[in-house]
């Protein structure tokens, strides 16, 4: 959800990774919209849509023996599915990290003030509190984050 600490983890084990000499992406889910997605609006369609595209950059780039961590918004199980069968049908390795912070939490860190709006009437859709999100059921990890 918006403010889980996805995009501060990805940074964080990206830097290591480099560290450690491993070609490293990181997918960052604003920058995905604003340049790969722009248009996209937050309809269940083009939540799809805009996950199978980052899907589908992440395996290119996993093709090719680069570690890709996408921290993004993925809120129906079906998208995250069809991403996981595309990376197996083409052999590249996919690891479904689900950053489980409670709604609650995520209001008061309201990184980008989506709560706030969403709590003012100035936005609607907003994952996990006015739109659907579907929590990973069995995760390949999940990261408690309070």
């Amino acid at each position: 959800m918006p403010s889980a600490g996805k995009t501060t983890i990805a940074y964080e084990l990206a830097g290591r990774l480099r560290g450690e000499g491993h070609r490293v992406e990181v997918l960052d889910g604003d920058e995905i919209r604003e340049f790969l997605s722009a248009g996209l609006g937050f309809t269940r369609e083009d939540r799809h849509t805009n996950v199978q595209r980052i899907g589908f950059v992440a395996e290119l780039l996993a093709s090719h023996g680069v570690k890709v961590l996408v921290p993004v918004i993925a809120p129906y199980a079906d998208s995250r599915e069809a991403v996981r069968k595309r990376h197996h049908a083409e052999g590249t390795a996919f690891v479904e990290v689900h950053v489980a912070t409670p709604v609650e939490v995520c209001s008061v860190r309201d990184v980008k003030g989506l709560y706030a709006k969403q709590a003012a009437g100035e936005i609607s859709g907003l994952t996990g509190v006015d739109d659907p999100y579907e929590a990973p059921g069995a995760p390949d990890l999940r990261i408690e984050s309070q």
